[in-house]
């Protein structure tokens, strides 16, 4: 029986790293969220806003969609919302890479891009702004308990199975958060001593997808009780790691997965032994035109 591409989202491989682990004791496991058709772990939360908006009747194909992103939700968004013969504007700070403006286009969106110096914060208050002054219906990503029980229903179980519980730690970039919240708490309904760590970026350090959000921007979804702990990453780390990951691992990633893995490598440096699963968020295809991979 042939299969809509929505039925494809999830179900991305559990590979083990290979170079990274010196310690024969511990196993890195990668989360390959770039296998979804979207390219990104994005495609989980976005498929799962947009169908239960419909399910519960908030949207339809009238409804003026809009929603703020620094660039894979908001593909992951844009394709979901072509499926369903839906109008979405997308929102974006003017320096995301011309690869990911181009994509949204590609599927059928409108892409508004906002000023770099404000970055997402001020692709944030356009995206509120409309809502409030002209009708637009946002998802919201960053309030929006569809954005975690994606992943609850989905990533969480995944783990689970494909490391037959054995699981000890899980590692994350925190962004919106919606990755960390929904896979920690199906994680510690199945064992509570599964630790589960958060990476963001170091003061001054910019990685796409990792953010140390102001309290007025922090996200409404995040519940800093499900998170044991964090680790700090700084940008010349994600770089070097996102490029360590190509050539070591064959496993072409961004820089948010670059940061994802670089806290689980100083995770690793404190433990004796486990299961480490770290979340590669996306594909590298998307920074080619970024300074990224120079």
């Amino acid at each position: 029986m042939f299969k809509n591409i929505t039925d494809f989202i999830g179900k991305t491989p559990l590979i083990e790293a290979q170079t990274l682990i010196k310690n024969p004791k511990i196993t890195l496991l990668l989360k390959m969220e770039g296998h979804n058709p979207g390219g990104s772990v994005k495609d989980r939360a976005a498929y799962n806003m947009i169908r239960s908006a419909l399910d519960r009747g908030e949207i339809d194909k009238s409804t003026k969609l809009i929603e703020a992103t620094s660039g894979n939700t908001g593909i992951a968004l844009a394709m979901i919302a072509g499926i369903f013969k839906l109008n979405i504007e997308l929102v974006m700070p003017e320096n995301s890479t011309k690869e990911r403006v181009q994509t949204m286009r590609a599927y059928g969106a409108k892409v508004t891009l906002t000023s770099s110096d404000i970055g997402i914060e001020g692709a944030r208050d356009y995206a509120e702004q409309k809502v409030a002054e002209e009708g637009y219906y946002s998802f919201n990503q960053f309030a929006n308990d569809d954005n975690w029980k994606a992943h609850y229903k989905t990533t969480g179980p995944e783990i689970w199975k494909d490391t037959e519980g054995k699981i000890t730690h899980f590692v994350s970039a925190m962004g919106t958060t919606g990755t960390i919240m929904g896979t920690s708490t199906y994680l510690k309904e199945q064992n509570k001593n599964i630790q589960i760590v958060g990476a963001q970026p170091t003061d001054g350090s910019k990685i796409p997808g990792i953010r140390k959000w102001e309290k007025a921007y922090l996200p409404k979804i995040f519940n800093p009780k499900k998170v044991d702990q964090v680790i700090e990453v700084s940008e010349t780390e994600a770089t070097e790691m996102a490029k360590r990951l190509a050539e070591e691992e064959g496993v072409f990633s961004g820089m948010s997965s670059g940061g994802s893995v670089t806290a689980a490598l100083k995770l690793a440096e404190t433990l004796e032994s486990g299961v480490i699963v770290a979340v590669i968020c996306d594909r590298g295809d998307r920074y080619l035109s970024s300074l990224l991979f120079e």
